[in-house]
């Protein structure tokens, strides 16, 4: 009887850990996200939505661009999923490789804006957990991440830009 007891105990105690982090949630990440998010839609709209995608478009004619500034612009300002629109600027050719590096970027990219991607602020916040709990400071780990997603997205870029053509020959 002991063990069922002990069973039960465990079971709702799992879900009132749930609970505690889902009230940590409503009350800390959630309002910042929100906030965030009408900033930057703010941002877009302050600058006009026409330049914004006229930036995205002129600057896809370029490897380096296409494979890092324009990944980078779709994931901060689009956020994930709406971020892969921005594939609509790049050639045909170079979709694929587009994809590859957006769908790259929207983990690094969490720790400096959260608001990009929901999803995977729970791995980072995972973390930065760790990280806090070694007394390390979590800017740092945020601007690493953001830094090394960088070189990530321009290299999977390239190469899957490459992988199509050869395979499309």
């Amino acid at each position: 009887m002991e063990i069922i007891a002990a069973l039960a105990n465990g079971f709702i105690e799992l879900f009132k850990a749930g609970a505690a982090t889902f009230v940590a949630w409503v009350t800390g990440i959630i309002p910042l996200v929100i906030v965030l998010m009408t900033a930057v839609s703010s941002v877009i709209k302050i600058i006009g939505e026409d330049r914004v995608y006229s930036l995205a478009q002129t600057a896809t004619k370029y490897t380096l661009t296409r494979y890092t500034i324009v990944p980078i612009l779709a994931v901060i300002f689009l956020v994930n999923p709406m971020c892969y629109t921005f594939g609509r600027f790049v050639e045909e050719k170079y979709k694929p490789a587009f994809y590859d590096a957006a769908v790259s970027f929207v983990h690094p990219v969490t720790g400096l804006f959260p608001h990009a991607n929901g999803g995977e602020l729970f791995v980072y916040m995972g973390i930065a957990a760790g990280i806090n709990q070694l007394g390390l400071p979590l800017g740092e780990l945020a601007i690493r991440y953001f830094a090394v997603g960088i070189i990530v997205i321009l290299m999977r870029g390239i190469v899957t830009e490459k992988i199509y053509a050869m395979m499309k020959k």
